[in-house]
């Protein structure tokens, strides 16, 4: 069965000044598996991210989250 990571993501702090992103590649096997997130709103903007990192519920959360008004960067 092919590895499949859901492809909406959203940071808990901004990450190159972005907190949406999506999936535009992803590599690797086993514990050195990647994705490779564009930003929504900035495509160019890009990050690889390890899954291992993107499994951790206190930075990334699958799917596009709501921010709250008080806390999105200079909006």
């Amino acid at each position: 069965m092919p590895w499949k990571p859901a492809e909406a993501w959203t940071s808990l702090t901004p990450r190159s000044g972005r907190r949406h992103f999506r999936v535009v590649l992803q590599g690797g096997r086993g514990s050195e598996r990647w994705v490779e997130l564009a930003s929504l709103l900035e495509p160019q903007v890009r990050l690889r991210e390890s899954w291992t990192q993107l499994q951790d519920k206190a930075q990334w959360q699958s799917g596009w989250q709501p921010i709250p008004p008080d806390d999105s960067e200079g909006i």
